[in-house]
């Protein structure tokens, strides 16, 4: 293979040892074994005609070939990155739609009255919901996945620009028949032996801030099954393998006659954004963040 054939994912595999300096590390966030990410790295060195890495024992470091290539492999894939969202955005813009994202209740209240009140405003677009995996409405307003999101704070919001719309309570998913559900309310120390529900889906940080870890008293939670989506999560929690947080909008959308949703007095509460890449933002996107932020402020 010619070196100028070497594509996206294998420089993204490149950056992302190249960063940790680590193959695990890498792999568990890429989501690949170590072993495919090791021969995939092997193969771009017998491309390039170089070593990148040098691997002693447990140590990996870069190169002088490696610290060469790294900033240019970023620019190679934040330079794709945008040609893709720009190219998507163009194609959104072409068919009059708007892409809204968001993760399981999404904005709540607020995006449902902002869709209704833009949708009245401006009958000639199509406003087409588009879910996003846990913590990922960012990545998909970066890869033009989306033309806007709400977004769930705290997330990595780098080069996007958001506004805060709405803050939510947030609330415990338990079984129906769990002894905490006799209560109206609980604290975080109520759910100190709880099995917490989790996703490898999502960035540790966003995955942290919604556990509460470290707790109060400094301990960490009892991780629990994983999960993919809010319906998967909440299947375990109704058979009572384990408990979940999410915000009151989710309480409120996702009834279920075998769950309970009570309130945590103790954590603080969800902040929603509605946010956006400005590189693309074409009016019919300033539109509706316009529309969203006056229902907000209300």
């Amino acid at each position: 293979m010619s070196p100028l054939d070497v594509d996206t994912r294998v420089l993204r595999y490149f950056v992302a040892v190249a960063e940790r300096l680590s193959f695990t590390g890498a792999a568990r966030d890429l989501y690949v074994s170590q072993p495919a990410l090791s021969r995939q790295i092997r193969q771009l060195e017998a491309d390039l005609g170089v070593e990148l890495f040098v691997r002693t024992g447990r140590e990996v470091r870069l190169t002088a070939a490696g610290v060469e290539l790294l900033p240019s492999a970023r620019k190679a894939l934040d330079d794709w990155r945008d040609a893709v969202r720009s190219a998507r955005s163009a194609a959104a813009a072409e068919a009059n739609v708007l892409r809204v994202g968001f993760v399981a209740s999404g904005g709540g209240n607020v995006a449902r009255r902002a869709r209704a009140a833009f949708a009245e405003q401006r009958p000639d677009v199509t406003i087409e919901p588009k879910r996003c995996d846990w913590g990922g409405e960012p990545d998909a307003l970066r890869q033009g996945l989306v033309d806007v999101a709400f977004v769930w704070l705290p997330n990595d919001t780098d080069g996007l620009r958001t506004r805060v719309v709405a803050t939510e309570a947030r609330y415990v998913a338990l079984a129906r028949d769990h002894p905490l559900a006799a209560r109206e309310s609980v604290d975080i120390a109520d759910l100190r032996d709880e099995p917490l529900m989790w996703t490898r889906k999502a960035p540790k940080e966003w995955v942290d801030w919604w556990a509460v870890n470290p707790r109060p008293d400094g301990g960490e939670p009892v991780w629990g099954p994983e999960n993919d989506n809010a319906d998967e999560m909440l299947e375990h929690v109704a058979a009572g393998a384990a408990v979940c947080f999410g915000p009151e909008s989710m309480a409120e959308y996702y009834a279920h006659p075998d769950l309970a949703w009570r309130p945590v007095t103790d954590i603080e509460p969800l902040r929603i954004a509605i946010g956006w890449a400005p590189q693309t933002a074409r009016p019919v996107v300033r539109a509706f963040v316009e529309a969203t932020v006056r229902l907000a402020v209300r």
